[in-house]
């Protein structure tokens, strides 16, 4: 679990230090803010959903970023009818889906840097007829 002098995040591992991830609120101001009993956010904190910071006393803080996600958990619960299993598996789905797109931004960056082959020219590709060494029954091997 992230302490409040952990370098990053409970959630998603980014480094500490912009304003949303800051750990700023007691769990009851949290609470308040995203319209839930204190209870609630320890409830969903046994069950994963979330991962505030503690301080040195082991006191929870928690930051916009986690206000935001007991918005969104609260949205899921109360308006979409999700349970809290189906909740922990939409943010899964969520991170890893902001992963993938992360990962085809860096590959889009590296393919940009890249000469572009042209085929035909030296030093380029070339694409070339390849005949299939496979024999169908209804076939005849060619010679």
């Amino acid at each position: 679990m992230a302490r409040s002098g952990d370098r990053t995040s409970g959630e998603g591992g980014r480094a500490e230090g912009t304003q949303d991830e800051r750990a700023l609120y007691i769990i009851s101001v949290a609470a308040e803010l995203a319209g839930v009993h204190p209870q609630t956010l320890r409830i969903y904190e046994r069950k994963g959903l979330l991962r505030p910071k503690r301080t040195s006393g082991n006191t929870r803080r928690y930051s916009e970023r986690d206000i935001e996600r007991l918005r969104t958990i609260q949205e899921l619960t109360q308006v979409e009818g999700v349970n809290l299993a189906g909740v922990r598996r939409i943010m899964q789905m969520q991170r890893e889906l902001e992963r993938m797109h992360q990962r085809i931004r860096e590959l889009e960056a590296e393919l940009s840097r890249r000469p572009i082959a042209v085929p035909g020219r030296r030093g380029g590709t070339e694409i070339v007829p390849l005949r299939s060494s496979m024999v169908f029954r209804w076939e005849e091997p060619s010679p």
